[in-house]
C-alpha cells in the first residue's frame, strides 16, 4: 500500500518503529525553562491527501492566529517518521507542543502526554458521543491521553466487472462465500491478492479480522494469559491456507504494502484489502479502473465481522511550557466548526470517531466510501481484546500473527505454526 499511492502509509510504515519503541522505552530528558509564548508548534506526519495539510496551513492556523494572536506552526514530518520524532522530543524535553499520534503511541508515551479528559468528554457531549473504538485508542489507565481525530480503515476493494463475470453483483457477506467466489475468479484468470509478507497494514488489515472472526485471539483481556493455541485459531489458519491456495497469486507470500497497489492498477487481481486510497488514486490516474472499483466491509466469520483500527489522534506533551495555550488550541481544534472543514478537505480518507459526523454531507460525495464509516462499529486495535502494551507492540513488530498464517499458507502444519506462535507470545509476555 505504497509506491505511487502510499495508501494508509501513515499507519503502516511507522508501525515497526512504533513497536520498537515499545520494547526499548522512552526517557524524558531535562525540562526546558518556561517562557512567555506567542506561538505553538503542532507536529504532524505528511498526509497522503495534500489538501488536508493545506487546509491546516492556509485556513486553520491563520484563523486561530487572527482570533487569539497565537501563531500555530504546522511542522510536517515524513511518513513513517512520527514515532522517532516523538521519541526525540520526549528525550530532550523540547520541541512540538501538540502532536499527532496513531495506533499504540498514546500508550507508549503515556507518561509524556497531558491528561486531556475534559476536552475529550466535552467534545463527545457536544458532537454525538464517541465511538467505542475512540476510547479504545486514546484512554490510558482511565484517562484520555489524546483526542481521537479519525480512523484510516482497511477494507475490501473489489472489481465489480470481474465479479459480475461469475454472477456476483454484491460483495460476499462471509469468508466462506468469498472463498467460493475467489475460486471461480482465479479459474478465469482474475485471482485475489492479499498481502502475507512483512508490510505494515495490508497484512494486518485482513489477518487479524480473520482470526477474530473465528473466535481466535492472542492474549486474554487480562493482558498476560496467552491463548493463541485454541480450536478457533486452528480453524482460522486452516481457512487461510485454502483461501490462499485456491484464490490467490502465489507471490502474495512476499508482498509488502506497495505490492497489492501495483497489482491492482496492473489489473492482475480482482480483490484485496486496502484503505480507500485505491479508489482515490484510481479516480485521479486510472479512471477506467476506478469505474469498476468498489469497497466493502470485511466478511463475517463464525463469530462475527471485524476490522482493524488505525486511529489518528492529537495529544499534548506534558512538559511543554505552553500547557494552557496548547489545551486552549486543542479545544478549539476539536470544535465542530474546525473539524467539519478539516474532515471535508480530505473527502472521507479520515473517518471521524464522533457520532455527530455519521451522516455528514462528506459521506455523500463518494458513496462507495461509506463502508469505511460503517466499519467503525466493529474496529479494534491490533491485539484486541488484550489491552495495548509494550508486549503487544513487540508481538506486532515480530509479525507473530502474520507469520503464523503465512507459514501455514506456505505449507506448514497448523499445529506447528500455532505452537511456534504460542512459544513466541509466551516469551514476549513472560514479564506481563
Amino acid at each position: 500500500m505504497a509506491g505511487p499511492a502510499p495508501a494508509n502509509t501513515r499507519s503502516r510504515r511507522g508501525f515497526l518503529k512504533l513497536a520498537t519503541l515499545g520494547t526499548v522505552g522512552v526517557m524524558l530528558g531535562p525540562r526546558q525553562a518556561p517562557a512567555a509564548t506567542k506561538a505553538l508548534t503542532v507536529l504532524h506526519e505528511s498526509s497522503f491527501i495534500k489538501t488536508f495539510d493545506e487546509y491546516f496551513q492556509k485556513t486553520l492556523a491563520p484563523t486561530y492566529e487572527k482570533e487569539t494572536g497565537i501563531k500555530v506552526n504546522y511542522e510536517l514530518t515524513s511518513v513513517g517518521s512520527l514515532p522517532t520524532r516523538m521519541s526525540t522530543i520526549a528525550e530532550t524535553g523540547s520541541g512540538a507542543d501538540v502532536t499527532m499520534t496513531f495506533l499504540l503511541l498514546p500508550f507508549l508515551f503515556d507518561e509524556k502526554l497531558l491528561d486531556v479528559s475534559d476536552i475529550a468528554e466535552e467534545a463527545g457531549q457536544k458532537q454525538g458521543g464517541w465511538y467505542d473504538a475512540a476510547r479504545e485508542a486514546a484512554v490510558v489507565n482511565g484517562r484520555w491521553k489524546a483526542i481521537p481525530f479519525s480512523n484510516i480503515g482497511q477494507l475490501m476493494n473489489w472489481r465489480t466487472d470481474w465479479f459480475a463475470e461469475v454472477g456476483v453483483t454484491t460483495f460476499p457477506d462471509t469468508w466462506d462465500e468469498l472463498y467460493e467466489v475467489g475460486k471461480k475468479l482465479k479459474a478465469k484468470g482474475h485471482p485475489f491478492g492479499f498481502e502475507l509478507g512483512h508490510g505494515f497494514g495490508d497484512n494486518h488489515g485482513w489477518l487479524y479480522p480473520l482470526l477474530w472472526s473465528y473466535g481466535g485471539r492472542e492474549v486474554q483481556p487480562d493482558g498476560k494469559t496467552v491463548v493463541i493455541d485454541a480450536d478457533e485459531t486452528a480453524r482460522a489458519v486452516d481457512f487461510a491456507r485454502k483461501f490462499f491456495r485456491d484464490t490467490m497469486l502465489d507471490d502474495v507470500l512476499g508482498w509488502t504494502d506497495v505490492s497489492n497497489n501495483k497489482a491492482w492498477f496492473a489489473e492482475q487481481i480482482s480483490c484485496t484489502n486496502n484503505a480507500e486510497s485505491i479508489l482515490w488514486l484510481g479516480k485521479r490516474d486510472f479512471p477506467e479502473i476506478a469505474k469498476v472499483t468498489d469497497q466493502a466491509q470485511n466478511p463475517m466469520g463464525p463469530k462475527g465481522r471485524f476490522h482493524i483500527m488505525s486511529a489518528i489522534s492529537h495529544a499534548i506533551f506534558s512538559f511543554t511550557p505552553a500547557q494552557e495555550e496548547a489545551r486552549a488550541f486543542l479545544r478549539w481544534l476539536t470544535d465542530a466548526k474546525q473539524l467539519n472543514g478539516w474532515y471535508t478537505s480530505a473527502d472521507t480518507y479520515y473517518q471521524p470517531l464522533l457520532h455527530g459526523y455519521d451522516n455528514a454531507p462528506m459521506w455523500q460525495v463518494e458513496p462507495r466510501n461509506i463502508p469505511y464509516r460503517d466499519a467503525l462499529a466493529s474496529a479494534h486495535l491490533l491485539g484486541w481484546p488484550a489491552p495495548p502494551s509494550r508486549q503487544l507492540a513487540e508481538s506486532v513488530a515480530k509479525y507473530v500473527v502474520v507469520d503464523m498464517f503465512a507459514k501455514a499458507c506456505a505449507g506448514a502444519a497448523t499445529k506447528d505454526v500455532i505452537a511456534n506462535a504460542e512459544a513466541q507470545l509466551k516469551q514476549i509476555y513472560r514479564q506481563a
